[in-house]
């Protein structure tokens, strides 16, 4: 039997090297796409520069998947510069995928894109699933730039001319995983050191999954041809903030939280070269889509998610220091 062949599109990051590894213990042949290919990694790389037509291109003709993962990191002041830059690597790369697809003989199968669960409203009421249609940006959490740049991104999947294979948008939440680029075992430091009380209100929710089954879902989708178009990548129970902090103090044992108001998570967001709308912004998005399929999660719950972590991360992951932020 042939091996299948999944090519990852900025596969170099936290996700895209989870994706390796299981796609490999799965027995496929994985190719990642990246623009400083590094030779002793366990996939093969190819140089890409995310933007237009090369060598690379050649890697689609007969894989049985792409999955582009490209995006500068949102975890940043948005200044004139840093938006370029994060609209530009989105919608480029994916333009890019998009013809090099529409010239391959035998094109992928499917095409999995990048996108943010950021595209639904603040909200602190109904969960939103794929249903949902109301993206008004919320002044409150200024998210005006975040969902121009999620429309751009959609629109640039969508427009891609590649008839012979399916297309869908990964609108994924905040991944949690035991990496070092992961934001788990950030807050994990923060609780430890006594600051992992609510962060403004703290009655905003948090949308979030277990790196675990982000893997499984891929391939899940993947393997369903009925799934195209938008899918929210999201565990069932999203948790307002206060509990997914309260979840980290129990997880390493601190009684105590200091909380950060508002303003005070603008002055540190300034110093630390960041937005609040990360923070403060209510993404409450349930996975409709793919429990419709006949997804089962293995991780549902935050607090049993939090604690496989935790087992596999052992005391390092305190130690960690972020590389860069989710959506």
């Amino acid at each position: 039997m042939r091996q299948q062949r999944i090519v990852l599109a900025g596969g170099s990051g936290f996700l895209g090297q989870a994706l390796v590894k299981y796609f490999q213990t799965l027995g496929w042949e994985v190719i990642v796409l990246t623009r400083s290919p590094q030779a002793a990694r366990a996939a093969r790389e190819v140089r890409w520069d995310a933007e237009t037509l090369g060598e690379w291109a050649s890697e689609l003709d007969g894989a049985a998947a792409v999955v582009n993962l490209t995006g500068r990191t949102v975890d940043c002041r948005y200044t004139a510069e840093n938006r370029r830059l994060i609209m530009n690597s989105r919608v480029n790369s994916t333009r890019a995928v998009g013809q090099a697809i529409a010239q391959c003989g035998q094109p992928p199968r499917v095409w999995l894109n990048a996108s943010s669960a950021t595209i639904y409203r603040h909200t602190l009421g109904a969960a939103w699933d794929e249903s949902g249609t109301d993206f008004a940006a919320t002044p409150e959490v200024k998210d005006a730039f975040s969902l121009e740049v999620i429309h751009a991104w959609e629109r640039a999947l969508d427009e891609a001319q590649t008839p012979r294979t399916r297309k869908v948008a990964l609108r994924t939440t905040m991944v949690l995983g035991p990496a070092r680029n992961s934001v788990f075992p950030v807050l994990r430091r923060l609780a430890r050191l006594g600051l992992g009380g609510r962060m403004g209100s703290g009655e905003q929710f948090v949308s979030w999954l277990h790196e675990a089954d982000f893997l499984r879902a891929v391939e899940f989708v993947i393997a369903h041809e009925e799934l195209s178009g938008s899918v929210n990548f999201a565990a069932p129970n999203p948790v307002p903030n206060h509990e997914l902090m309260r979840a980290f103090r129990e997880l390493v044992g601190m009684p105590i939280g200091l909380p950060a108001t508002a303003w005070m998570l603008e002055v540190g967001a300034f110093f630390l070269r960041t937005e609040t709308e990360l923070i403060l912004k209510s993404r409450r998005v349930v996975p409709g889509r793919l429990l419709r399929a006949g997804f089962e999660f293995r991780f549902p719950e935050l607090r049993g998610a939090l604690s496989e972590l935790q087992s596999r991360a052992g005391s390092t992951c305190g130690r960690c220091a972020p590389d860069s932020a989710p959506h």
